[in-house]
């Protein structure tokens, strides 16, 4: 974990006497009621943080940003928010509906324009799933089943809009509250296909059943999506270097949840 935030990052957002503690649930540290987090790429963090801040969602508890005493919303590469309860638990209907309700909130938000440039493992795994980039995957870490499946894709007729990914294990609940949001890792697809992943994980690393799948499949697209979000995690797999054969059983479980639907 990255080190405590310096001092003049902690003035310029008005924490300069606050107590500093690791933060519980998450990467940043905790601040009385605000959290700062460090912030890899400034672009994509001023673009979180404006998000966040016009985000309406009535069923969702919203880290809302603070900006600091001269407006920027990142100050020496960290950013400031406010601190949201509650712990990431394995949830899956609530998490797949959040992800409904999240997306039917962004509609309206334009594309991200460093999406083009990203190549991170999430970036290359999602134009793979989509079919718009094309790579020899490894076999043993979940290219084969990407292979397998791949030719089953149809075509989506669903418009685009902006989506977070990445919201099973990463939504914060704390009792009955709103679950909480922290984050927003965008991707620009269509709305069900963000909850398509929710579930995807779930099935394979939450303990979720295939009825989880079958519960959701009045939403638009639901199979050929659910196939992407499958498409999506096998490849993501495959890219990344800490993955391994635990996780892997995971996605070969949901992938099979997945075709009985197609």
């Amino acid at each position: 974990m990255q080190g405590p935030p310096p001092e003049h990052a902690r003035r310029a957002f008005g924490l300069g006497d606050a107590d500093v503690e690791p933060l519980a649930c998450g990467v940043g540290w905790l601040c009385g009621d605000v959290v700062l987090e460090p912030v890899p790429d400034r672009a994509q963090g001023v673009w979180l943080a404006r998000t966040l801040a016009a985000l309406d969602v009535p069923s969702l508890r919203v880290a809302r940003p603070i900006g600091a005493s001269d407006g920027r919303w990142v100050v020496g590469g960290w950013r400031a928010r406010r601190h949201v309860s509650g712990a990431p638990e394995h949830r899956p209907d609530d998490t797949v509906l959040a992800a409904v309700r999240l997306h039917q909130a962004t509609v309206s938000f334009e594309r991200p324009a460093f999406l083009d440039e990203r190549r991170d493992v999430f970036a290359v795994a999602e134009r793979l799933a989509w079919g718009e980039e094309h790579r020899e995957l490894d076999e043993a870490k979940g290219g084969r089943l990407f292979e397998i499946l791949a030719p089953s894709r149809r075509p989506i007729r669903s418009a685009d809009q902006l989506v977070h990914a990445e919201l099973f294990g990463t939504l914060l609940f704390d009792g009955d509250r709103p679950p909480g949001l922290v984050g927003f890792v965008p991707h620009f697809r269509p709305a069900e296909w963000g909850a398509a992943v929710a579930a995807v994980d779930a099935v394979a690393w939450g303990g979720a059943g295939g009825a989880l799948l079958r519960n959701w499949s009045h939403l638009p697209e639901w199979p050929q999506l659910l196939l992407r979000a499958a498409l999506f995690r096998l490849a993501w797999h495959a890219l990344h270097p800490r993955s391994n054969a635990a996780t892997l059983d995971g996605l070969r479980r949901a992938a099979g949840e997945v075709t009985e639907l197609l």
